[in-house]
């Protein structure tokens, strides 16, 4: 064995997190939010402007479409056109709600990392 001592180390040692004990809760330790998840934020935040932005379309046109459906009877197919955008708006806004909230909660996060200091990785 060599007398010879290990160099200091400059600044406070490492220190673990505390980890709870088998069988007690401790609330989960917070992930670092990476580049990709960066990305993946900007990409559901995007997709949740866009679906509301044809959302708003398809709930315009449809009206539009009722409104050109009750001025002439020749027209009447514009009705059933309306109904079918009715149904896409049924079935999109149950989609659009979940992606703008996770969109919101990762853009909350991302804020959060920001303001501590802490750089992705």
């Amino acid at each position: 064995m060599s007398d010879q001592q290990p160099p200091p180390r400059w600044g406070p040692p490492p220190v673990a997190p505390p980890l709870a004990p088998h069988g007690v809760y401790a609330p989960p330790r917070v992930r670092e939010v990476t580049a990709s998840y960066r990305r993946w934020t900007v990409v559901l935040t995007w997709a949740s402007v866009v679906a509301a932005a044809l959302t708003a379309f398809a709930l315009v046109t449809s009206i539009v479409f009722l409104v050109w459906a009750d001025q002439d009877t020749r027209n009447a197919a514009y009705g059933y056109l309306a109904l079918v955008l009715w149904v896409g708006i049924a079935a999109a806004v149950p989609v659009l709600i979940a992606v703008t909230v996770s969109a919101r909660d990762m853009r909350r996060r991302v804020r959060q990392q920001n303001w501590t200091g802490k750089t992705p990785s």
